[in-house]
């Protein structure tokens, strides 16, 4: 399998596609070992990689999240020695590392010679990178669904509904002490779907219960505390920010402090 993401790879002219269509690739096959581990009987796939693998997100994501829904079967060194195990069979030099010290729980899956493989490194030591990260705590309230992927492969994931995914966005967007731009890209794209969608806000209000009790009571405005946030902060590097992840890194232009809280005014 090695072999057949350095061909799909070498058909991408521009570096920054190659290294966005690798990386997706790898983050796939983590996902379908992850399936055949059984894991997603008690986890739930959340984040901008669900959004983009579910709903069509037109940006590439650098990480894997995941909520743990139940801890009774919760087996990770496990379901990690098969995916090292699955990656060296498939033709990838790997290592992955595992910490449980915090409760968000974090993995990285490294693995070299492959981007030397496609022209984008110099040596074959350098590695290219996923994290995993599984909220052993996370808030009450989420509402999860199974769905086929087609992606690569073809396997089955339960993952929070679209609802609950800009619940968990929003969350982030208002507690997190710097910006993303993928963070607030994010933001546009669900603000300007037809039709529009709300966040979760039985899963928004138990997330602050969590990390920022005092705005508890303030989460049915949300729009409003967003739309204060970005007005101050400004949008200094954002642009940047998302640029390397989108499908058309040119669409990065539509993003300004004025269309977000034209969206999140619009919608009050």
């Amino acid at each position: 399998m090695s072999e057949e993401v350095i061909r799909l790879a070498r058909m991408v002219r521009e570096p920054g596609g190659r290294l966005n269509l690798i990386r997706e690739y790898i983050q796939t096959f983590v996902l379908r070992s992850l399936h055949e581990a059984e894991a997603f009987h008690i986890l739930s796939f959340v984040g901008g990689t669900a959004l983009r693998f579910f709903h069509g997100l037109p940006r590439f994501s650098e990480d894997l999240d995941f909520s743990l829904e139940s801890p009774v079967g919760y087996k990770p060194k496990i379901w990690l020695d098969k995916l090292k195990r699955d990656l060296t069979f498939a033709g990838f030099e790997a290592t992955v590392t595992w910490n449980d010290r915090r409760p968000v729980h974090t993995a990285w899956i490294r693995i070299s010679q492959i981007l030397h493989e496609v022209g984008l490194a110099p040596i074959q030591e350098q590695k290219i990178a996923i994290k995993l990260e599984i909220d052993s705590n996370p808030p009450a309230g989420a509402v999860t669904r199974t769905t086929v992927v087609q992606r690569h492969f073809m396997f089955v994931l339960r993952h929070h509904n679209l609802q609950s995914l800009m619940a968990g966005k929003v969350h982030a967007l208002w507690t997190r002490p710097f910006l993303k731009g993928r963070d607030w890209y994010d933001l546009i794209w669900y603000c300007s779907k037809e039709p529009r969608t709300e966040p979760n806000m039985e899963l928004l209000r138990n997330a602050l219960a969590q990390t920022a009790p005092k705005l508890v009571s303030e989460a049915s405005a949300w729009q409003q505390a967003l739309s204060i946030k970005i007005k101050k902060s400004g949008f200094a590097g954002l642009r940047e920010d998302i640029e390397p992840f989108l499908e058309r890194p040119q669409d990065a232009a539509i993003m300004s402090s004025d269309i977000i809280v034209g969206l999140l005014t619009s919608g009050e």
